[in-house]
């Protein structure tokens, strides 16, 4: 009885200590989490905090934290803007699959950030969402995204391949601008637009699909159809 009420106590010190790391604010009944206080490392957000949901990370809640890794759970519906921007040594981020909308400049220069998976119910990615990435080799774009905004990956110089999913209609203004490593694209049918400048200074660029679009600034010198 005495071993199984200590075991208690700790589990609740436990739960104390990993939900006193994040502030956030209530709105109609569900939570945002606004801020991050916590020593960094490995970060796992909870899905619920005293019962309330968690369906935000909020406007540069994590930014400049000393995170390795985070965890969002699938409550969780949108990624606010600027929400881990500079967290330099993030390296691994896993998205849950509840995420419909990544905010602008979401992880905006992450440069150890290697890998990310975006699930398949996210259908917007905002302005510079992951621009310098600057370690970012691989990203894997669901069919569910119909949006993917300027700059989105610009300065992932890293990035050597990019397959735009067929939801898309349109590439914006820089999306992969200073993409120095990308040496290959595919370009869906549904892509109906290619914004100023969309694959400038792509200088290792050697393959693009390009299916009847407007093409807007782009320099047919860097690419090679």
């Amino acid at each position: 009885m005495l071993r199984s009420l200590s075991a208690t106590i700790v589990l609740a010190m436990w739960a104390v200590s990993v939900q006193g790391q994040f502030t956030s604010e209530v709105i109609n009944g569900a939570l945002t989490i606004t801020g991050y206080a916590g020593p960094g490392g490995a970060v796992v957000i909870p899905g619920a905090v005293n019962g309330v949901p968690v369906v935000s990370i909020g406007e540069d809640a994590f930014a400049h934290a000393r995170l390795t890794s985070v965890t969002i759970p699938s409550s969780v519906i949108t990624i606010g803007s600027w929400a881990f921007e500079f967290c330099y040594g993030l390296t691994n981020v896993t998205i849950g699959d509840g995420v419909i909308s990544v905010g602008e400049a979401a992880f905006w220069s992450c440069s150890n950030l290697t890998s990310v998976v975006i699930p398949s119910g996210v259908t917007s990615i905002g302005n510079g969402a992951f621009a310098f990435c600057s370690k970012l080799t691989n990203i894997t774009i669901p069919n569910s995204v119909t949006d993917i905004a300027e700059s989105a990956f610009s300065a992932c110089t890293r990035l050597t391949s990019a397959v735009i999913p067929s939801s898309v209609t349109s590439i914006e203004d820089q999306t992969f601008q200073d993409c120095t490593g990308l040496t290959n694209v595919s370009i869906p049918n549904s892509v109906a637009s290619i914004g100023v400048e969309a694959f400038v200074n792509c200088t290792s660029l050697t393959s693009v699909a390009i299916p009847d679009v407007t093409v807007h600034g782009v320099s047919t010198h860097r690419l090679s159809t």
